[in-house]
Formats: C-alpha cells, structure tokens, sequence
C-alpha cells in the first residue's frame, strides 16, 4: 500500500490530477490487486506479470464491461507500474506486451426494404425540377451504394446509357463501374429531360442546383435527411445510411462478398463483412420476435 499511496500523491501533487480521476486511479490499482491475490495468494508489484494482466482482462470481459471501461483501467495499471519502473521498484513493466480489447465498431445503420419502398413508392418529393432531382438522387444511392462525393462529382460523361454502367470515382482518385438497371435507366432519363428543360445553362454535373452549379454535399445531405425522416425515426438519417441499405440489401437477396465489395469500392474485403454482422443481428432480432422459446 505504501508504493500505492506514493504513486497516488505523485498524480494528486506532481501532476495536479483531480481528487475523483485519483480515486479512479486506486480503485484499478486495488481492483488489479485484490485479483491477483485471489489467484497467487499473497502479491507484491514484482510478482504481477502480462499473464496475469491478460487473465483480470478476460474476467473484466467476463463480467460484461465494455472495451472503453477496461482500456481505461488498463491505462491506470499502465501509468503504475511505469512510475515504479522509474523509481526502481520492479525490474521490467509487466504491461509492456499486453493490449487491451478492441473497441466495438458500431453496426451501420440501415433501413428496410419496406421503409424503402414507402420512400420512393409513397412520398412525395415536390415538384418540378428539384422534386424530380432530390427523388433521383435517393433512388440512385439505394440502386448503387455509392458515396455521397462520388455522387455530387458524377459528370454526364461518367453515365453510359447504352452499356448500363455508371463511371465512378471513388477514394484516391480509383475508377470502377458500377451497373445499373432498367427502372434506374427511366429514372435517370426522366431526370436528364426535366433537367435539361429547367436548367439549360449548367455545368457538365449530372446533378445540379437550379442555377446550374454543381450540386453541393451540404445541399444532397439536407435532401436526405429531410426525406429519410418522413419514413425512418432511426437518428442517423444520412447519404451513408443509403449506401448502407444497398450493401445490405443486396447480401440479403443473394449477392456474395466479393461482389458488394467491388460494387463499393472497398479497399479490403473485411470492410465490407460488417455487413454480414448486420445482417445477422437482423436474423437475431426476428428470431427473438418470432421464436415461441425465444
């Protein structure tokens, strides 16, 4: 106790911590401590090794804390045994090998197939020109998956009407093709006319403002959040969300890995499997609901 009160007089007065972050402090410290005793009996800092580091981590785990809780207790464990590495207490940090868990990437947001169809099927979106664009573009991130730069950077040039393909220029300036079907086809084309007619002088965007400007990321974002929220209740309600329904509706209707991963232009494959997690927890959720034993 005598090397844990200096260490904690060292945060308090030296490093001018708060009386509540020290409290945090011993409290990991005797939490450590009290764990050790319980496996060797009696412990001293020297007898505390990465085995035994890594052993209070997975009952942390067991416990049910969450990454964020245990790297903090291990950042306390961490800034002890480096203040006895300096005052010559203990020969080597037994810390120095061990990592904490990983912090959980949240599942991405998504929406349904059926909140989808009222979308585009039911709302109305206004009318002329913008009306006709803003469906468009909801339309066109659910079909492709593409993000929401390479949306608002699409030129007229990068749609190939004749081939279905769309020309698109992802992250580090990397081009890939991504097809498109017949009901997107009309879409586009109905789009094309009513925009050609309304915006005769205009840049070579494929979506432009009303004063013929390419349209601006603020501008789609607004769109999209404005629309997603006459459907969803979800929080995030972004271009993302959309890009996000299409790789999961695409792995729930039979698409394999390897080809949502070249539809979005994903770097890695393990980027693209969080869809697979997402989908499951779906399955999680129907089960629970449905499941008389559930």
């Amino acid at each position: 106790m005598l090397l844990t009160d200096s260490f904690l007089d060292y945060l308090l007065y030296e490093r001018n911590y708060s009386v509540g972050t020290v409290q945090y402090y011993r409290a990991d410290i005797l939490e450590l401590q009290k764990f050790g005793e319980e496996m060797l009996g009696s412990l001293t800092p020297s007898d505390v090794d990465a085995e035994l580091v890594r052993e209070w981590i997975v009952s942390l785990m067991d416990k049910g804390l969450a990454p964020n809780t245990i790297n903090r207790k291990l950042s306390s464990i961490r800034a002890y045994y480096k203040f006895l590495l300096r005052r010559g207490e203990i020969a080597a940090d037994p810390l120095r090998k061990v990592t904490g868990p990983k912090k959980r990437k949240p599942l991405p947001v998504f929406l349904k197939e059926g909140e989808m169809d009222r979308l585009l099927d039911d709302t109305d979106f206004g009318e002329g020109f913008e009306g006709c664009r803003d469906r468009m573009i909801i339309e066109m991130f659910y079909a492709t998956g593409i993000r929401l730069s390479e949306l608002i950077g699409l030129d007229d040039k990068d749609v190939d009407f004749s081939a279905s393909l769309i020309k698109v220029t992802g992250k580090r300036n990397k081009q890939r093709l991504v097809p498109f079907d017949e009901e997107l086809k009309r879409s586009m084309q109905e789009y094309v006319e009513v925009r050609n007619e309304a915006v005769p002088v205009r840049s070579d965007a494929f979506f432009v403002r009303k004063d013929g400007r390419r349209i601006c990321r603020y501008i789609v974002a607004c769109l999209v959040k404005r629309n997603l929220s006459k459907v969803v209740t979800v929080k995030k309600r972004s271009p993302h969300v959309l890009r996000h329904t299409f790789a999961t509706a695409m792995l729930n209707n039979g698409a394999d890995l390897g080809s949502i991963k070249e539809l979005l232009g994903h770097e890695s494959l393990a980027t693209t499997e969080v869809y697979t997690h997402t989908t499951f927890e779906e399955l999680k959720k129907v089960y629970n609901q449905a499941h008389p034993r559930a």
